[in-house]
């Protein structure tokens, strides 16, 4: 396998202009924020949620492994398996994370079609991105040694980013943060405030915008929701600091803003968001496109959004306040939706048995 590749080095991100001029989306909106029905096909939670897993500690991501949960535990780095009877076990930690009372940590979790797990964490340098060849079989799940794949990302107490997904061409995606440094969202040779695409071993692809970059769009201030619509369009949803958070098309080489401009705006510079939310009301973290409808995971905002793909300037917004800060969803077996609270992590106000796991099954609406 190649050397690892740090994410500061001049081989990973090409310097480049300050800003770059960039058309806007070229979808249809509906007035931003507006709960509406779904234009066709959304996907509807139906009935009441129900206990899948009770009694984690600050969850972070959930992923299928081979069918078999797995998830991140954010300050302790630990890789649990979620057993049939709701119970979890211990499958492995990541060496060497530091959480530092901040959004630091153990973050994303991706599954490789390699049958590796990759993570985003924390290290005393910064945050990396890394890859374990799991051994065992459900019941007896356990990590092998890890590879870095990318380091040297920036981190800080706030402002990691942490989302790592495989998308539909393959190739890994990671969100980073911009770690308070806002100015170095718009500077193509940082890595602060950028969704960057990657091999699995994280090399530069030879078609990324930029070229010998890992950069696939800057501008942004902390995304930590990525997924993809059946047609390959690519959403991402991010905190913003104090007037709106987003929900954006992420396209090659796009320029999203940040920190000059927050939300929509007059400037064609920037790409401006399909939707836009005041941060009270919202602070999205995880996303997931599950038959073509996109859930939002929400934490200030306690709700779950879900958003039409042919009309992502409408939304519906569920379980408003009913179990507190919602940090992932993700698709779950057999047609339903799983939901992760994220409570117990200093900001949240925990039940008896937070965090929790929830499954609610879906059905189509049209």
């Amino acid at each position: 396998m190649p050397a690892p590749r740090t994410a500061l080095s001049r081989a990973s991100i090409v310097i480049g202009a300050l800003l770059v001029p960039v058309s806007l989306t070229a979808c249809t909106q509906a007035p931003i924020g507006t709960p509406a029905p779904a234009a066709s096909g959304i996907a509807v939670p139906t009935g009441t949620p129900t206990d899948v897993a009770t009694g984690l500690e600050a969850p972070w991501e959930v992923v299928r492994y081979d069918g078999t949960p797995f998830i991140s535990l954010r300050n302790s780095g630990e890789v649990l398996e979620l057993l049939d009877d709701g119970s979890t076990r211990r499958v492995g930690v990541v060496p060497d994370v530091q959480h530092r009372g901040g959004e630091g940590g153990l973050l994303g979790m991706a599954v490789g079609q390699d049958g590796d797990l990759y993570t985003y964490s924390t290290a005393a340098d910064g945050n990396r991105i890394e890859r374990f060849a799991v051994t065992g079989g459900a019941g007896s799940y356990a990590l092998g040694a890890e590879r870095t794949v990318l380091d040297g990302l920036p981190s800080n107490t706030y402002h990691d980013g942490g989302r790592i997904a495989f998308g539909p061409d393959g190739m890994l995606y990671a969100s980073v943060g911009d770690a308070g440094s806002g100015d170095l969202a718009q500077d193509r040779d940082a890595a602060n405030g950028k969704i960057l695409r990657m091999t699995p071993d994280g090399e530069v692809p030879d078609d990324n915008p930029f070229p010998d970059s890992l950069v696939y769009s800057l501008g942004h201030r902390n995304v930590q929701g990525l997924g993809w619509a059946s047609d390959g369009t690519m959403f991402a949803a991010e905190f913003s600091q104090d007037t709106w958070d987003e929900l954006n098309v992420i396209r090659p080489g796009q320029n999203y803003g940040w920190p000059i401009e927050e939300g929509r705006g007059d400037d064609d510079r920037f790409t401006d968001p399909v939707q836009q939310w005041n941060p009270d009301d919202a602070s999205p973290s995880g996303l997931a496109v599950i038959d073509d409808t996109i859930f939002i995971a929400n934490l200030r905002g306690q709700v779950l959004r879900a958003v039409p793909p042919d009309a992502p300037g409408t939304s519906r917004e569920l379980y408003e306040g009913r179990y507190g800060r919602l940090r992932s969803v993700l698709a779950g077996p057999d047609d339903t939706l799983w939901i992760v609270t994220n409570n117990t992590d200093g900001r949240g106000n925990p039940d008896a048995g937070d965090d929790r796991i929830l499954t609610v099954p879906l059905t189509s609406s049209s």
